[in-house]
């Protein structure tokens, strides 16, 4: 017969996995992606997301990392009680994605539509595929240059140009002139129509 500390586990474990579904959810991430990021298997954080899997203190950590948030920010659905969330340099490693290196700028705050991330983009990124999602993107250039593929043009930018754009068209970023370049980009995953419509 069940111990009420092992109800109690239980309950924490099924909690936690409605939570790791939500995060991820909340950035459109399939199970695959969230796999990719954080190294474990799409099976395992499926049994995680239903509850049948009780996490390790590694999988935990990589988990949270991924998200970018602290182990009590991953076991906490509450939302941020500050009105200012301050991401501190270095906190947040970057992490390798689509041939890029990326270290989200904001975390906590689970009500905000904006992603913003700094992200390198390396001089030997390989491959050509183009990326598509809903909302907008803008990008600021920090470092080197960039071309930005998108759908059938292509704009260079320099350091200090800046760009928005709309993300269901096909795109893609590469560097230019044998540098790896610096960018700041925020992403608004709601499309701008249905943000329209709620001003």
């Amino acid at each position: 017969m069940p111990t009420e500390i092992e109800d109690m586990v239980r309950t924490e474990i099924a909690d936690l996995g409605v939570r790791i579904r939500s995060l991820r959810a909340e950035r459109r991430w399939t199970l695959d992606e969230l796999g990719n990021r954080t190294g474990l298997s799409k099976s395992y954080l499926s049994r995680l997301e239903e509850g049948d899997r009780q996490p390790s203190i590694a999988a935990l950590l990589s988990i949270a990392t991924t998200f970018g948030l602290s182990l009590n920010e991953l076991f906490s659905s509450e939302p941020h009680s500050g009105q200012c969330v301050v991401v501190r340099n270095g906190t947040v490693p970057s992490r390798p994605g689509n041939g890029l290196y990326y270290r989200p700028l904001l975390s906590g705050d689970r009500h905000s539509n904006i992603q913003p991330m700094h992200i390198t983009i390396p001089a030997d990124r390989v491959g050509d595929e183009l990326y598509r999602h809903d909302g907008e993107e803008w990008i600021y250039v920090l470092k080197g240059s960039l071309c930005l593929h998108l759908a059938h043009e292509k704009y260079v930018l320099d350091e200090g140009d800046a760009t928005n754009f709309d993300a269901s068209l096909p795109h893609r970023l590469t560097a230019r002139n044998d540098r790896d370049a610096e960018i700041i980009l925020v992403a608004c995953p709601l499309p701008r129509k249905l943000l329209s419509s709620y001003l």
